[in-house]
């Protein structure tokens, strides 16, 4: 059994979690209700990842979450464990293991959010935590993409894709951070880091069902185009460089708003002072 086989047992492997999971929490909501979190409603859905489903995903990492908290594992430590898995991913990727590189991009993803539940849930969240933690995504995000712009290279129309995808990832965050420096609300749009390592990673899942079936020509070649993440990377690309256009355009006129309120409030305070007394203070001063 090939390398390309083991990438398809993979994908079926996933997938039927992912079922499993989905089968798990509807009969979570028909006996209970949805789960609600604090941090998923801080977030907010979109229309490329709704709410509910983030909450089921939140739900099935409650366990582990408890888990490595009861192994007393840091959450750093599990932050670098992310950062480990998503260079692997890249890694997958650049040698054309979709399969493999939707294992490790998973569990890449979901350490990605195990480690600030951990924090929060042992109350250990700090500013040196969220740092790193905003690195790694970072990081990881380039991995993904740059092993992409590898396996493409071949492929100047599709490498330039991955180029693209990378380049909307980087500015979406980009304009978060700023937002935050400047202590604006970082607007809400589309394509955020969850729908981003979503889409992605599934492209990566699927990839070795279309190589196997739809594209056995190519395959046999050794180059696969797959299909699945070419359309992961595309609505990746287009949705995320739309979307931090979208947020800069708000940021910007928010940051025009405050600095009217400021010229308004100044001038305000000066028309307030009585002319003579303004005199007087300048005699005074002289």
């Amino acid at each position: 059994m090939g390398v390309h086989s083991y990438d398809l047992i993979n994908t079926v492997v996933l997938v039927v979690l992912l079922i499993m999971l989905g089968m798990t929490y509807g009969l979570r909501v028909m006996r209970s209700g949805r789960a609600q979190f604090e941090r998923v409603d801080k977030q907010g859905g979109s229309v490329f990842l709704s709410k509910s489903l983030m909450e089921m995903a939140y739900w099935g990492m409650q366990p582990m979450a408890r888990i490595l908290i009861f192994c007393k594992i840091t959450p750093n430590a599990i932050s670098w464990a992310s950062f480990f898995f998503a260079l692997v991913a890249g890694a997958c990727l650049a040698f054309g293991h979709f399969g493999f590189a939707g294992v490790f991009a998973g569990f890449s993803g979901v350490l990605d959010s195990l480690d600030g539940m951990v924090a929060r849930l042992t109350r250990k969240s700090s500013d040196a935590g969220e740092v790193l933690d905003a690195a790694v995504d970072r990081y990881a995000e380039f991995f993904f993409l740059g092993g992409l712009v590898l396996y493409y290279r071949e492929i100047i129309i599709l490498q330039l894709l991955a180029l693209i995808a990378l380049l909307g990832c980087f500015m979406v965050s980009y304009s978060t951070a700023k937002a935050e420096a400047l202590q604006v609300d970082p607007p809400k749009s589309s394509m955020r880091r969850p729908e981003r390592a979503l889409y992605l990673t599934l492209g990566a899942i699927l990839s070795p069902v279309s190589i196997s079936t739809l594209e056995v020509a190519s395959y046999s070649e050794g180059k696969p185009y797959a299909y699945p993440m070419v359309l992961a990377m595309g609505l990746v690309g287009i949705v995320s460089n739309f979307s931090a256009a979208e947020r800069f355009i708000v940021l910007a006129r928010k940051i025009r708003e405050q600095e009217k309120k400021l010229g308004e409030v100044s001038q305000s305070g000066i028309s307030e002072i009585n002319p003579e007394e303004s005199s007087q203070h300048i005699l005074s001063a002289r």
